[in-house]
């Protein structure tokens, strides 16, 4: 292993570990000393990173208040707080969000589905802007404090570039600012169709952020909601096991799938 300070290869491993059980080493050129952490968002957490990847993955996942959390591992013998939980948040979702975005670049269909649903932060409403394709996958999503052309425009300037792909015809529920943020940011040539029917299927995905805010009791500044609804909508696609709508799915291998997919994540926060 080479010397995280000047890159040497002297570097040998001692004989104790971390609290948490991590290997430490240390450099026979310069003196420096690390751990297997070092450098990482949990360089200095108190707890095995392997628990807190698991905390952060059932507050996305389930629908639990922030308070839930320490009573489910109290049970099993690790004890912290809530605002624990709300640190490990805060260091977590951003990576997991953004290596599962580098993850689906390419992959998004030409036909997408927009739509904006209503959050409260603080008491106001605020909007988030939701896409998805003709086979039910993420587009994009963008929290924002706005309902305007500058908010649709800034939306579809993020969806493209996530996803690589400038779609053919996008659908949309009318609103006076999506026309211009279309053919500014897309083209012209993009077709733009305007139908609450034909927008169905964003409205009825558009329940799986809707029931997940709701027992959390809204949420307390446009940062943290920003950051937790991009992450949740991010996780909930890569664990979508189906790639077309009305897709049969069979119990033992949505149970695989999910497992597989699972310890993808959970690595993916271990390794941040």
């Amino acid at each position: 292993m080479r010397c995280i300070g000047c890159g040497s290869d002297a570097a040998t491993e001692r004989p104790e570990r971390t609290a948490q059980g991590y290997k430490r080493f240390r450099c026979r050129t310069c003196g420096k000393q690390w751990n297997e952490r070092t450098g990482t968002v949990l360089n200095r957490a108190q707890y095995p990173s392997d628990v807190i990847a698991l905390v952060v993955l059932w507050r996305l996942r389930y629908k639990l208040a922030l308070r839930d959390l320490p009573e489910m591992f109290a049970v099993r013998g690790m004890v912290f707080s809530h605002e624990a939980v709300r640190e490990w948040e805060a260091k977590l979702t951003p990576v997991l969000a953004d290596d599962l975005r580098r993850r689906r670049h390419g992959q998004a269909g030409c036909s997408w589905y927009v739509d904006e649903t209503y959050l409260k932060v603080h008491g106001r409403w605020c909007y988030l802007y939701r896409a998805i394709d003709r086979a039910g996958a993420l587009v994009d999503v963008m929290f924002s404090e706005h309902r305007d052309t500058a908010a649709a425009r800034a939306f579809f300037r993020s969806a493209k570039a996530t996803t690589g792909v400038t779609p053919d015809r996008v659908t949309t529920d009318g609103h006076d600012s999506y026309p211009r943020a279309i053919r500014t940011e897309l083209g012209k040539e993009v077709r733009h169709r305007t139908s609450a029917y034909l927008n169905n299927r964003l409205e009825q995905d558009h329940r799986g952020i809707k029931g997940r805010y709701r027992s959390m009791r809204g949420f307390k500044c446009p940062r943290s909601a920003a950051r937790f609804c991009g992450a949740y909508d991010e996780l909930r696609n890569f664990l979508r096991l189906r790639t077309r709508h009305s897709q049969h799915v069979s119990a033992d291998r949505r149970q695989l799938q999910f497992l597989r997919r699972k310890k993808t994540v959970l690595g993916i926060m271990e390794a941040a």
